[in-house]
C-alpha cells in the first residue's frame, strides 16, 4: 500500500511541476492556444489535489509521520498559498497573453512549489 500512495503521490507532483513548466513558458510569452491553456489548468488541478490528498494519507499511514510534523505543517502551508496564487493567477492567463499581476502571482506560486519540493526532499526536523 505504501509504495502505491507514493507513487500516486510522486505522479501528481509531477503533474503540478508540469503545469508549473507550461504555465511559465506561457508567462514568458510562448503561445498559448486555448487548449494548452486547459491541459495545463487540468495538470494544476489533478497535481494539486493529488499532492495534498495523498501527501496527507500517506502523513496518516506511515507510522513515522505525524500531520503534526514541521515539515508537514509547512507543506500544507506553502500548498496553500500556492493555491490562492493558483486562483488568483489563472483569469489572468488569456489567449492573446498574460496580465503583469497574472505574472506575479505565477512566479510567486512556482516559488512555493519549490519550497514544497524542498521540504519533501529533505524533511527538516523528521
Amino acid at each position: 500500500m505504501y509504495d502505491t500512495l507514493l507513487f500516486l503521490h510522486v505522479l501528481t507532483a509531477f503533474m503540478l511541476g508540469a503545469a508549473a513548466v507550461m504555465s511559465s513558458a506561457i508567462a514568458l510569452g510562448a503561445p498559448a492556444s486555448g487548449r494548452t491553456m486547459f491541459v495545463s489548468d487540468r495538470l494544476e488541478d489533478l497535481g494539486a489535489t493529488g499532492t495534498l490528498v495523498l501527501g496527507v494519507w500517506l502523513g496518516l499511514y506511515v507510522d513515522g509521520y505525524s500531520l503534526g510534523d514541521g515539515w508537514i505543517v509547512g507543506a500544507i502551508g506553502l500548498w496553500l498559498g500556492a493555491a490562492t496564487m493558483t486562483l488568483l493567477a489563472r483569469p489572468g492567463f488569456h489567449d492573446d497573453g498574460v496580465t503583469d499581476r497574472a505574472k506575479l502571482m505565477h512566479w510567486v506560486r512556482t516559488a512555493l512549489i519549490v519550497g514544497i519540493l524542498v521540504l519533501m526532499v529533505w524533511k527538516p526536523g523528521a
